[in-house]
């Protein structure tokens, strides 16, 4: 055979071997992806969901009954000893010896306290004269005051009057009034002005004060 002859063959055969190669791989490739799947598939049926379930606690255990402790016995109660009664004898008491009365004092005699002097006999005073005449005579309707007119002031002035040992009218008193101040204080002033008095003396003749009352109405005619 040929040189040609043999390139020619070795020419011919390339892409048999080529196709054949390829079916190598393409069966292997197989080959190999359905092994993994099928352990993958036997590993996934292994495998199972187990739902596991948490087991209960043990129950708590109760604790043991206490021990009967024996009770101690009671005390033993020891009767009292016996009362003994023991009489007494009382003393005899003699009757009490009655109390003397002790004697009534002597009555004591106070002799009465002496009586108190009598009193002096009272000076005799002679009172005092007017040498005027009458409170009434002194006071004429001149006197009588223009404010009282013009107010219909009327009334009686009772006084009484201080005689001093001059035989002056020192003091003037009003002992009821006349109910018109006018009247009162117009009456006093005319009397001390113009009423004149011999003074009242006592028991041995010598001037003293005293007193003289009277009155003077006031009238309107």
């Amino acid at each position: 055979m040929s040189y040609a002859q043999r390139r020619q063959m070795s020419t011919n055969r390339t892409p048999a071997i080529v196709i054949v190669v390829l079916i190598h791989l393409v069966l292997g490739y197989a080959i190999y992806t359905g092994l993994a799947y099928n352990v993958v598939k036997e590993k996934l049926e292994e495998l199972k969901v187990v739902n596991v379930e948490e087991e209960p606690p043990p129950p708590e255990e109760e604790p043991p009954p206490p021990e009967d402790t024996p009770l101690p016995p009671p005390p033993e109660i020891s009767a009292p000893p016996p009362l003994v009664r023991t009489q007494i004898e009382s003393p005899i008491q003699s009757p009490p010896t009655p109390l003397t009365p002790p004697p009534p004092a002597p009555p004591v005699y106070t002799p009465a306290p002496p009586a108190p002097p009598a009193p002096p006999p009272a000076p005799r005073v002679s009172q005092p004269k007017s040498v005027s005449g009458s409170m009434q005579g002194v006071i004429s309707g001149s006197d009588y005051p223009p404010s009282a007119q013009e107010n219909g002031e009327e009334g009686r002035v009772g006084v009484v009057l201080t005689i001093g040992t001059n035989g002056r009218v020192t003091d003037c008193a009003i002992a009821s009034s006349s109910g018109s101040r006018t009247l009162d204080s117009t009456t006093c002033r005319l009397l001390k002005a113009r009423m004149r008095y011999e003074p009242a003396q006592d028991s041995s003749g010598n001037p003293t004060t005293g007193t003289a009352r009277g009155s003077v109405t006031w009238r309107l005619e």
